[in-house]
């Protein structure tokens, strides 16, 4: 079951967290994988200090995976590369996906996982600069990929598309206006995307996680931490895999009938738990 020989999947933000996840388990269910990010270990360019204090964050602390998980795959008996794309550049989109197509057939999945996470205040205090980075990249970042990969979708007849949503985008995230709005539009995103690829047997799905454990999760307030695992129904954060196996289920045959769907993978937090 959920066999994805023979299939391309792309991921966005995969050098790390959520994303590193979902590729590995892409290649561990048979698909060949594109490692996409801003971040890559062979590129130090200075550019990337733009996207924020996160991202020379993980930069300097050398939290950067996307050659190692391209490596990674490479040793599963895959077909796997890491390339550095910027969501935010549709120019930049194309190209990737492009080179994808013309080196690897084309691409069958595609995963937007690249968000940004780090921008934190009460809406009186939201920053106009990362109010608007955040919507190029959470949302318009994920709709300049769907539009790159819909051609090639469509002409395989064929194809899957995962969203990265939050339960920050269906409760609401106290001091996380931008964040909370960019994840929220991307599950209208997704519905449309369903009801336009239906007939070209395109699914489109997104996954809601809730709190996972990853190096991003680290960097919180212990007490915030503390808080928010306990709302869970489980008392404990969620793991990378758990959203990487859900993902795996949603772009496999299996799932040939679901399209349109958002997916909690939260552990529960959207209960009503004391």
């Amino acid at each position: 079951m959920f066999s994805l020989a023979g299939k391309v999947a792309l991921v966005t933000g995969g050098s790390r967290g959520l994303g590193r996840a979902d590729a590995l388990a892409l290649a561990r269910a048979g698909a060949d994988v594109v490692v996409t990010d801003i971040l890559i270990e062979s590129d130090q360019s200075p550019e990337t200090d733009k996207y924020g204090p996160l991202a020379q964050v993980m930069r300097s602390g050398s939290v950067v995976y996307a050659e190692k998980t391209a490596e990674q795959i490479r040793q599963m008996g895959r077909r796997s590369f890491a390339m550095r794309m910027d969501v935010t550049d549709p120019v930049q989109v194309r190209e990737v996906f492009a080179r994808v197509k013309e080196d690897l057939g084309g691409v069958h999945i595609l995963v937007n996982n690249a968000a940004t996470l780090d921008h934190v205040g009460q809406i009186e205090s939201q920053s106009d600069e990362f109010w608007e980075r955040d919507l190029r990249v959470n949302l318009t970042g994920a709709f300049n990929c769907c539009k790159a990969v819909w051609p090639m979708m469509k002409e395989q007849n064929w194809g899957r598309v995962v969203n990265m949503a939050s339960v920050a985008g269906t409760l609401g995230g106290f001091g996380q206006a931008s964040y909370s709005t960019t994840k929220a539009g991307l599950i209208g995103l997704t519905r449309t995307l369903a009801l336009e690829g239906a007939r070209f047997n395109i699914n489109a799905n997104v996954v809601v996680p809730g709190i996972i454990a990853t190096e991003s999760f680290n960097f919180t307030n212990p007490k915030m931490r503390e808080r928010m695992i306990a709302r869970t129904a489980f008392k404990r954060p969620g793991e990378p895999d758990d959203i990487a196996h859900a993902i795996v289920f949603l772009v496999s045959e299996e799932a040939r009938y679901i399209t349109g769907v958002a997916l909690n993978v939260s552990g529960g937090i959207e209960l009503f738990t004391f």
